[in-house]
C-alpha cells in the first residue's frame, strides 16, 4: 500500500496500526536524518522516537498530508534543529559565570602584557618620535598643541606620530617573536 493509502485508511478507521506501517517504512530514514544533524547514536535512537511521537499527535490533527515521506522529513529536521539550539543556549548559569571570568582574566593578563611591551619599546624610539607619540596616545593632545609643546610644524608632528606609530608596532613584535622563541 502506498503512504496516501495507509494516511486514509487512518483517516478512515482511527487505527494506529496503519501509522504504525508508515512510520515502521521511515525508521531508518528518520534515523540517518537525526544522526547528520545530532552526531550521536543514542541521542539519535531517542529522538526517533519523540519524532514518532510528534508525527502522531500531528497527523491526528486531521489536515491534509499530500507526501508523507517531505512532511516527516520536515518535522525530524526541525525537531533536531531545535534539539541543537536548545542544547547551543543551555549552559548552566554557574558555567557561564566561569566562562566569563576566565575570559576576562586571560583578556586582562594579554592587555596587560601588550601594554608593557609597548612601554618598554616607546623608550627605544628616537626622542621627536617618543615625545609626539607620548602627547598624542597618552597625554590625548592634538597635532596643534603637540605643535606648540614640541616648536615643530603640524607636518613633522603628524610625520613623528605615524612614524613614532609604525616603529613602536614593528619593536612591539620583534618583542612577542622574542617571547614567543622564534
Amino acid at each position: 500500500m502506498s503512504d496516501t493509502e495507509l494516511i486514509d485508511k487512518f483517516y478512515i478507521d482511527h487505527d494506529s496500526e496503519w501509522l504504525g506501517i508508515l512510520l515502521q517504512r521511515y525508521t531508518l530514514l528518520l534515523l540517518g536524518t537525526c544522526m547528520k544533524y545530532l552526531k550521536d547514536e543514542e541521542e539519535a535512537k531517542d529522538s526517533v522516537q519523540q519524532i514518532f511521537v510528534k508525527a502522531i499527535t500531528e497527523i491526528q490533527k486531521k489536515y491534509k498530508i499530500d507526501y508523507f515521506k517531505s512532511w516527516l522529513y520536515i518535522i525530524a529536521r526541525n525537531y533536531c534543529l531545535m534539539k541543537l539550539r536548545n542544547k547551543r543556549d543551555y549552559i548552566p548559569i554557574e558555567e557561564k559565570t566561569q566562562v566569563i571570568a576566565e575570559e576576562n582574566k586571560l583578556e586582562i593578563s594579554e592587555k596587560e602584557k601588550r601594554l608593557s611591551l609597548i612601554e618598554a619599546s616607546i623608550v627605544e624610539l628616537n626622542e621627536e618620535q617618543k615625545t609626539c607619540v607620548t602627547l598624542f596616545y597618552l597625554e590625548r593632545k592634538s597635532y596643534t598643541e603637540i605643535a606648540t609643546i614640541t616648536n615643530n610644524s603640524l607636518l613633522q608632528v603628524k610625520s613623528n606620530i605615524q612614524n613614532g606609530k609604525r616603529n613602536l608596532k614593528i619593536l612591539v613584535e620583534k618583542k612577542i617573536k622574542k617571547m614567543n622563541g622564534e
